[in-house]
């Protein structure tokens, strides 16, 4: 019976302090983020996710982003190799955590970089986004980590958003959700559904239809209930001032046998 566990890490105290690259820097209330982030664990576990939490990382203010440190394919999580060089103390504890559960681990290898923020699973079909933290070379070593598991390896150009997810997101029947705007190239997806909010992008499937998703997009909310899912929708203003997501707060892994 496989497992649905979810990996978290609580928000430092410093998250402010945090990385912005396309947008302007705005005040974050730390002890607000805090109680964000705990409604958004509610919200996995309430859900059927067991929440897996990495002991906290007060210095590195970007740490409560944890989708960027590994990508998990099958079995198998592949570590990854932050762009941002302030962002690969992160990584160590990740990796324990993650072996501690039965993963098979791989590594990306200087010089290459990768962010897991990058990377879209879409059944056996990883976008990765190409053009801010992740490099050629991490997308190279990517593919021959993943590539003989039977993933499908497709690099698409990302230039208007830190990470590939910060643009788009799939919803269960595998359309390709964005925000136009921000979007490089809708051509890059089989099936492409606009959305009418930038926040709207981004869902997490939590099973049964049931997308979590962040507050700030009720345009896009409506828009999913039309389609026939179940939106559960999470405040997450602090994390958005810091170009966060509800995708980029856990790593999901679906297919752990224990």
């Amino acid at each position: 019976m496989p497992s649905a566990k979810a990996i978290v890490r609580r928000p430092s105290p410093r998250l402010a302090e945090g990385l912005v690259t396309h947008i302007d820097r705005k005040p974050v209330d730390a002890a607000l983020a805090l109680r964000q982030w705990e409604v958004y664990v509610v919200a996995l576990r309430a859900h059927g996710w067991e929440p897996v939490e990495v002991p906290p990382a007060d210095d590195c203010p970007d740490g409560v982003f944890i989708e960027d440190t590994m990508v998990v394919y099958k079995n198998v999580a592949l570590i990854a190799r932050p762009g941002a060089a302030s962002r690969r103390a992160e990584i160590a504890d990740v990796e324990e955590a993650v072996t501690a559960l039965g993963s098979s681990v791989n590594r990306i290898r200087e010089p290459g970089t990768l962010d897991g923020g990058d990377v879209l699973k879409i059944g056996d079909t990883l976008y990765v986004g190409r053009g801010g933290r992740t490099d050629a070379d991490g997308v190279r070593q990517l593919r021959a980590v993943f590539e003989p598991l039977g993933a499908r390896v497709v690099a698409v150009p990302v230039s208007k958003v830190l990470h590939l997810k910060s643009a788009v997101t799939a919803l269960p029947d595998g359309t390709v959700i964005g925000y136009p705007p921000l979007v490089d190239d809708v051509r890059a997806f089989p099936r492409f559904l606009p959305v009418p909010e930038e926040s709207g992008a981004h869902v997490v499937l939590l099973g049964g239809g049931k997308l979590l998703m962040a507050a700030s997009a009720p345009k896009s909310a409506e828009l999913f209930a039309d389609l026939g899912y179940e939106p559960v929708p999470v405040d997450i203003s602090e994390f958005e001032k810091m170009e966060g997501c509800v995708t980029c707060l856990s790593v999901r892994l679906r297919d752990l046998y224990a």
